[in-house]
């Protein structure tokens, strides 16, 4: 019975942690444009959280440097489990124009494992919201 009930707040409140590993902030924007009340993500509880210490989901943007890789792995050790990482961006899901590059690692699935990807550069704010969504549902199926 308590499973169950942790799984229902789970899915109806999933708070997300915003990461920037070394992006342009074209995603961070889009991001944080997904937030707004016109795209209303609230109706599914999102909410953006300021530590990884309360956060279930780590939303990476941008190709991982070298400098951030570290930062990166520290960043989700400390969350919680359950957790789930949704990269948005084509530099987070695969380095995208910054592959190759002498200080960059590549993308976001290099350091830790992501559970979704949001193409795009930068993606749509209904897209990233989308994603997030197919994620819940995800975790509703028991993928996560």
């Amino acid at each position: 019975m308590l499973e169950s009930l942790v799984k229902w707040s789970r899915l109806k409140s999933p708070w997300i942690l915003h990461f920037n590993s070394g992006s342009c902030n074209g995603c961070d924007i889009e991001i944080l444009a997904a937030l707004i009340p016109r795209l209303d993500a609230e109706r599914f509880g999102v909410l953006l959280k300021g530590t990884p210490r309360h956060a279930d989901v780590l939303v990476c943007t941008g190709p991982v440097t070298r400098q951030m890789k570290e930062r990166l792995r520290r960043v989700y050790d400390q969350m919680p489990e359950p957790k789930f990482v949704v990269v948005v961006g084509q530099c987070g899901c695969s380095g995208g124009v910054y592959a190759g590059a002498y200080g960059v690692v590549g993308g976001i699935d290099k350091v830790i494992p992501v559970d979704a990807y949001i193409p795009g550069c930068p993606p749509r704010p209904d897209a990233i919201l989308d994603g997030v969504v197919k994620l819940l549902a995800k975790i509703e199926k028991g993928g996560g």
